[in-house]
């Protein structure tokens, strides 16, 4: 990959907004954070793979917030982090440039998100440490399946499954009912048990799913290299 225009100019926009919030909230070290994201972003081709990278700029401020409880802000972040989710693919197709990098992207940037709320309520109490580390796993494993397969000279194809899309689907909508009910003064005893439950099923059934998928379309492949062969 080499620097491209729109990475440069969306990394400075980014960068700026960031370092006015780093000032604004008191958080000097996220500065790095925001500088290391607009470096990596600077050669990503795409304007929706930029709509997508939002949120791994929104990870720091959301990490601040989950660990000091500040759930109105979290809310914020993650209606936020939704809405770029929702249009980044439709962005991608209205400039007519869907890419296998926007695919691969997509659950990385989703899982650093998800892991700066998680571990940041996870040091602030609020969420236990082994349900984040599930929560982690979910977007890192198949991340570096994915990549050990690129480095082995392998093309995966590299697309949402369903098992996947409902596992993310649960876990935002039980982790955010965590921090609504935290935020409202509510208990959120029974939603936190209905997640220790939830979570790491629907985890599992995505690894296994994934696998499946990654076997059968490994076995077509082959098939088609030996019927041209």
């Amino acid at each position: 990959m080499r620097l491209n225009r729109t990475g440069v100019i969306a990394g400075v926009v980014y960068l700026v907004l960031g370092v006015a919030w780093s000032v604004w909230a008191g958080v000097p070290w996220a500065f790095a954070w925001f500088v290391g994201v607009a470096v990596v972003g600077a050669f990503i081709p795409g304007e929706a793979n930029h709509v997508t990278l939002a949120r791994a700029y929104l990870s720091a401020p959301v990490f601040v917030y989950a660990m000091h409880g500040g759930y109105g802000a979290i809310a914020v972040a993650v209606a936020l982090a939704g809405l770029t989710d929702l249009t980044d693919g439709t962005i991608a197709r209205r400039f007519g440039r869907p890419s296998k990098l926007g695919g691969a992207l997509d659950p990385v940037v989703d899982g650093v998100f998800m892991g700066g709320l998680v571990i940041g309520l996870a040091v602030g109490g609020t969420f236990p440490l082994w349900l984040a580390l599930v929560v982690i796993a979910r977007y890192l494993l198949p991340a570096l399946a994915g990549g050990v397969l690129i480095a082995a000279g392998r093309r995966p194809e590299l697309r949402h499954t369903l098992t996947g899309q409902v596992s993310t689907t649960l876990i935002l909508v039980l982790v955010g009912g965590v921090c609504l009910f935290r935020g409202l003064d509510q208990d959120s005893g029974g939603l936190l048990n209905a997640a220790e439950v939830v979570i790491p099923a629907a985890t599992v059934a995505t690894f296994i799913h994934l696998g499946f998928a990654l076997r059968r379309r490994a076995g077509a492949a082959e098939a088609a290299a030996a019927e041209a062969g």
